[in-house]
């Protein structure tokens, strides 16, 4: 299958079998998988996240920020990236940058919170 022939489905399948295999400590199958999945849609959020989240989880600190910043760039006010983010931050001993993404996760899980007041975790 040619990279730029790849469909939504093919590549939400792509990425949920790499979060699968490292679920299952496969991991340089999951790594495989998901560096597939992010050239292939480099537009793609989920397999950023994920990817930076894999590396991130093996201690590989560098490129896990790397794709750490692919997919916030795509995404800036998720609640999720920037979590990833703050501790990616934290583990490379940068409080302040880590303090500043854990800052935005807060004030946008808040703003999640001030929208879906009925869900859990909300303001009742």
């Amino acid at each position: 299958m040619a990279l730029s022939a790849m469909t939504d489905d093919e590549l939400q399948t792509l990425v949920e079998d790499g979060t699968a295999d490292f679920a299952l400590g496969e991991n340089e199958a999951a790594l495989a998988k998901l560096t597939r999945a992010a050239e292939a849609a480099p537009e793609s959020f989920e397999a950023w996240h994920a990817l930076s989240e894999v590396l991130f989880s093996l201690r590989r600190l560098d490129p896990a920020l790397a794709a750490g910043e692919r997919a916030h760039a795509l995404r800036p006010d998720d609640l999720f990236i920037n979590t990833t983010l703050s501790r990616i931050w934290m583990e490379r001993g940068d409080k302040a940058r880590a303090e500043h993404f854990g800052a935005q996760a807060k004030i946008l899980g808040w703003k999640d919170q001030l929208k879906n007041p009925a869900a859990p975790g909300g303001i009742a």
